[in-house]
C-alpha cells in the first residue's frame, strides 16, 4: 500500500493495532502508547478542535518538544483538513509572533509552563482564540489541559470524524513549516498531503525497517527531515521512543535500545568528540592504532562488510563495540540528514566500523531528494535521487528539481514563490552539485554562501569548516573571505576541550578572553589550521585566523533552530573584529603575491 495523504499514514498505524507504536519516559519507566490509545487520543483532541470550529485549511500551531502529544495534536489537526504550524521550541517571542501572525493560527498547542510564559505576553497580538498545555495547566486561566481534553478518549471508531479525514485529498495542503531563515526572513513552505506522501511512498522501501526496529525521536518535530522520519517510522511500524531534551540521548539510548539511529551532523560530531575526549594516554594511542586499522579496512566496512582480518577483530573489540554499546548495542542502520555530513567526519565514523548513509534535501521538497542507502552507497555524496524525481543542473551549477514532493510555495508570498522556480517548474535548490557517472549527488556548498575572493577565486567554505570541525579544539566554524584578498577562517574553540589542555599547559583561571590571546593557544590553532592547509589549493589556503570567545547561538541569531551556521549574522557581530584582521594582513603584505 502506499499512502496518498497523511491521514492515510495514521489509518494505517491504527488499523495495524500494535502493542507498542510509542514509548514515553515516565518517572521510573518507559510506558508503551498502543495503536489503540494513539487512535482515542487522536480521535478525542480532533473532536474539541472540531467543537471549537476548526475546519479545513484553518491553521493550528503547535510550539513543543518532540513527546507523543505532538504526535497526537499533529494527526488531530490533519484528520480535520487544517494545516499545522510547527515552531521550533528554541525560538524567541518574537521569532514566535511572527509565524503565528502571518500564518493566523487559531490555536496553539504548547508543551510546559516554560513554553506558554513565552508566548503569554504575545497571544494578544495575534488571532489565537485558545492555547493548549500538554503539561499540567490547571492554575493556569487562559489555557486549556490537554490531558483534560483526552478524559474521553474512549477507543473505537468515530465515523463522523473518519469521514472527514478521508475526505482529504492529496492536493489539500498539510502543513506550514517556517524556514530557519539562514538568510532574511522565516518564510512558510506550503506543503500538502501529496508532496509528503509521495516521498514516503519512495523513501519507504530503500530501508528494511519494521515492527522489531526502534529509533529515538529527538530531531525537532519542527524540521521536516524530523516530521518525515517519524511519519515513515510510524507508518512501517517501528517503535518511537520520544527524547525531548537533547541532553537525555545518551541515556535513553542505552535504556531503549534503538536498532535505527538517524542524527543530524552536529549529533554525530559530538559523538566523535565524546570519544576522543575520553582517550588519554594511553587509551589515545591504542584509539589511533585502532583508527589506523580501521582506515586500511574501510573500504570493506563501507561495502557493507564486516573486516576478517584478526588486527580489526581487535580494534572492534577494544575501541569499536564500545560505542555501538554506549548506544544501547543494537543499532544496525546510521542516517544523517539535514546538513552536509562532511567527508573527514564521515571517514572518522568508517574506521571504527561505522557506515552514515548521508541523505540531502530541503524544507520545500518535503524534503528527501537523494539518500545514501544500503547497497547503494557512495562516501562523499548524498546517494541517488528518488526515482520519482527529475534533477537537471543550471549553468552555474545549481540543482534544479522538479517533482510530487516539490512545494507549491512560500505563504501568502508571491514574489518569493514564482523567484523559487524556473520555467517548467523547476525548483532552484540554491545549492551547487555534481551528479557522476553512476548518478550520485554531490552538494558543493550553498549558492549563496559561495566566497568569491577579490582576485575572482570561488570557494566552498562548507567542506573546509566541516575538515576542521572534526578538530576535538574546535567548536564552530565560519569561513571569511568574500570579496577579501584571500581566505580568512573563525574559530570559535571548543572550550570544554581548550580549557582542560590550557591547564595542562600552564595557563590556569583566566578568562576566555585572555585565553584566546595567549601565545601558546594561537600557536596551537595555527597549527590545526596549517595541517588542513596542506590539503587546500593555494587560493583555498587559510591566511589568517580570528579566534573568539563567545560560543554561537540561536538566541543571538548566530545559529538557526536547525543549528546551521548564519554566516551573514557571525560577520555582521564580528565585523570590527574582522575588518582589523584584514587591515592588519593588508598592512603586513599577507596574501599579496
Amino acid at each position: 500500500m502506499t499512502p496518498e495523504t497523511l491521514n492515510d499514514v495514521f489509518f494505517t498505524v491504527a488499523e495495524r493495532g500494535n502493542n507498542r507504536v510509542a514509548l514515553t519516559r515516565r518517572p521510573g519507566a518507559w510506558q508503551p502508547i498502543t495503536a489503540e490509545q494513539l487512535q482515542a487520543r487522536v480521535y478525542a483532541t480532533a473532536r474539541h478542535m472540531r467543537d471549537w470550529g476548526i475546519r479545513k485549511g484553518e491553521r493550528v500551531a503547535i510550539l513543543s518538544e518532540n513527546r507523543p502529544e505532538w504526535a497526537i495534536a499533529d494527526f488531530a489537526t490533519l484528520l480535520l483538513g487544517a494545516v499545522d504550524v510547527p515552531i521550533y521550541a528554541t525560538q524567541t517571542p518574537e521569532q514566535c509572533l511572527h509565524i503565528l501572525q502571518h500564518s493566523n493560527a487559531r490555536v496553539l498547542f504548547v508543551s510546559t509552563r516554560k513554553q506558554y510564559e513565552k508566548v503569554a505576553a504575545i497571544t494578544p497580538l495575534t488571532q489565537l482564540e485558545r492555547v493548549v498545555i500538554m503539561d499540567d495547566g490547571s492554575e493556569l486561566h487562559d489555557v486549556i489541559p490537554m490531558q483534560e481534553m483526552l478524559y474521553d478518549a474512549k477507543p473505537g471508531p468515530d465515523p463522523e470524524l473518519e469521514g472527514i479525514a478521508r475526505s482529504v485529498r492529496p492536493d489539500d495542503v498539510a502543513t506550514l513549516i517556517y524556514t530557519s531563515g539562514t538568510t532574511g526572513t522565516p518564510k512558510g513552505v506550503v506543503l500538502t498531503h501529496g508532496n509528503i506522501a509521495s516521498n514516503l511512498s519512495m523513501t519507504q522501501h530503500l530501508v528494511n525497517i519494521g515492527p522489531d526496529d526502534v529509533c529515538i525521536s529527538f530531531l525537532p518535530l519542527s524540521h521536516i527531515t524530523a516530521r518525515h522520519l517519524d511519519y515513515l517510522l510510524f507508518y512501517r511500524g517501528v517503535t518511537l521512543a520520544y527524547c525531548p531534551v537533547i541532553d537525555d540521548l545518551p541515556e535513553v539510548m542505552l535504556e531503549t535500545k534503538p536498532t535505527l539511529f538517524v542524527g543530524v551532523p552536529r549529533v554525530y560530531e559530538k559523538l566523535c568528540n565524546q570519544v576522543q575526549l575520553k582517550a588519554k594516554g594511553v587509551k589515545s594511542k591504542i584509539l589511533h592504532w585502532c583508527i589506523s586499522v580501521g582506515r586500511k579496512h574501510r573500504h570493506t566496512v563501507l561495502a557493507g562488510g564486516r573486516p576478517k582480518a584478526m588486527e580489526w577483530k581487535l580494534a572492534d573489540r577494544l575501541v569499536f563495540s564500545k560505542l555501538i554499546e554506549k548506544m544501547g548495542g543494537r543499532v544496525r542502520l546510521f542516517l544523517s540528514g539535514g546538513a552536509p555530513l562532511g567527508i573527514d567526519l564521515a571517514s572518522w565514523f568508517a574506521d571504527i566500523g561505522i557506515v552514515i548513509h548521508e541523505g540531502y534535501g530541503l524544507t520545500e521538497t518535503s524534503p528527501v531528494i537523494a539518500i545514501n542507502v544500503p547497497g547503494s552507497h557512495k562516501m562523499g555524496t548524498v546517494g541517488r535521487p528518488l526515482k520519482n524525481l527529475e534533477l537537471r543542473l543550471a549553468s552555474d551549477g545549481e540543482l534544479l528539481v522538479r517533482g510530487p514532493s516539490v512545494f507549491k510555495g512560500y505563504w501568502e508570498m508571491p514574489e518569493e514563490t514564482t523567484a523559487a522556480f524556473e520555467d517548467g517548474g523547476w525548483f532552484k535548490t540554491g545549492d551547487i552539485a555534481t551528479i557522476d557517472d553512476e548518478g550520485f549527488l554531490a552538494i558543493v556548498d550553498r549558492k549563496k554562501d559561495l566566497i568569491k575572493t577579490s582576485g575572482g577565486k570561488f570557494i566552498a567554505p562548507q567542506p573546509i569548516e566541516s575538515a576542521l570541525k572534526v578538530n576535538l579544539f574546535v567548536g564552530e566554524v565560519a569561513l571569511l573571505g568574500d570579496r577579501r584578498r584571500f581566505p580568512a577562517v573563525l574559530i570559535v574553540p571548543n572550550f570544554t576541550v581548550l580549557e582542560d589542555w590550557a591547564r595542562g599547559h600552564g595557563l590556569h583561571t583566566i578568562s576566555r578572553e585572555e585565553l584566546i590571546r595567549a601565545e601558546k593557544v594561537r600557536t596551537l590553532y595555527q597549527e590545526i589550521v596549517d595541517e588542513l592547509n596542506a590539503n587546500l589549493a593555494q587560493y583555498e589556503k587559510l591566511k589568517k585566523i580570528l579566534l573568539v570567545p563567545n560560543e554561537l547561538s540561536i538566541a543571538d541569531g548566530t545559529l538557526t533552530p536547525s543549528m546551521k551556521l548564519r554566516r551573514r549574522k557571525v560577520e555582521e557581530l564580528y565585523r570590527v573584529e574582522i575588518n582589523a584582521l584584514y587591515a592588519e594582513s593588508e598592512m603586513a603584505g599577507v596574501g599579496r603575491r
